[in-house]
């Protein structure tokens, strides 16, 4: 019989290993980002079909004149099928007219950064590009490249590329003036310059003008589709505009309407997605918003 003496201490029971706890912190976070923002956009787009078909139930507005939500859905539903080719011309024109819109943008900010005598030469006639009326110029190119799809490609591009070639040459011009005297302490050439320092501190500016540009390509392309009809065979969402205004078919404006939309809608998500991995680790415009 062993006699336990007040030395002694018992050993301690073995203690059993628990699972850990997993957070559910950044669930929640993400969540209450979730709400912040999607539901004020649905909130406010439920709202308004709300008030949309409310109003023309009441008023009883013929669908010719104002069709409702409903009448849209319906006619959406019913001619849809037809929409894919139309919606698919114009999406290949106005991606078309934002590559060169980008392209050619982006080359004559280059140009006009590097030789200030190239900016005071070409700038005012970019300018003046601008502020020519594209419903006037699309006839000169039906005559120039006969009506089709190369015609609506370079009035999209026509109408996108200022934004381009103005914001990419700003945020060229906008580099920090003390990076650029220490890339000349060092004998780097203009070309080293240009595209280690000024390109990447102008990427913010180049992007805005990509995202602002994503839209005028396409409204570019619909106007180009007004003037230059169904070259080729292949109308797009602008001859369908142009035949639905004509024959009072208002649900189905509204459907190609809403076509087009989404055709820009998924080149500025594009844009949008490019710019968000090429900021996300340094630039204050594409960091998470402090609560």
């Amino acid at each position: 019989m062993t006699i336990k003496t007040p030395l002694q201490k018992s050993a301690p029971a073995a203690s059993v290993p628990q699972a850990p706890k997993l957070s559910t912190r950044p669930r929640s976070a993400r969540a209450a980002r979730m709400r912040k923002t999607v539901l004020p956009p649905v909130g406010a787009a439920v709202l308004f079909l709300a008030l949309w078909q409310g109003v023309v139930t009441l008023l009883d507005l013929p669908p010719y004149l104002l069709p409702g939500p409903l009448d849209v859905w319906n006619t959406l539903l019913r001619e849809g099928p037809g929409m894919i080719e139309p919606t698919l011309v114009t999406m290949q024109e106005a991606y078309l007219g934002f590559v060169v819109a980008a392209v050619s943008g982006f080359l004559a900010a280059m140009v006009m950064a590097r030789w200030s005598i190239a900016e005071r030469g070409l700038y005012p006639y970019l300018v003046l590009l601008q502020t020519i009326p594209i419903v006037a110029v699309a006839p000169l190119f039906v005559v120039w490249f006969g009506a089709g799809v190369t015609t609506n490609v370079l009035v999209a591009a026509m109408i996108a590329v200022f934004p381009v070639a103005a914001n990419t040459l700003q945020g060229l011009k906008s580099t920090d003036r003390n990076l650029v005297q220490l890339y000349r302490m060092a004998g780097a050439p203009p070309r080293v310059q240009m595209f280690s320092l000024r390109i990447p501190a102008a990427l913010p500016h180049i992007l805005t003008g990509l995202r602002i540009a994503s839209g005028s390509s396409v409204i570019g392309a619909i106007v180009g589709e007004f003037v230059a009809g169904i070259g080729g065979g292949a109308g797009g969402l602008g001859y369908v505009i142009t035949l639905s205004a004509t024959q009072l078919r208002t649900a189905e404006l509204f459907v190609a309407v809403l076509m087009a939309s989404a055709v820009s809608l998924i080149l500025f998500a594009v844009v949008a997605l490019v710019e968000n991995q090429l900021l996300k680790r340094w630039h204050e415009s594409a960091l998470p918003a402090e609560e």
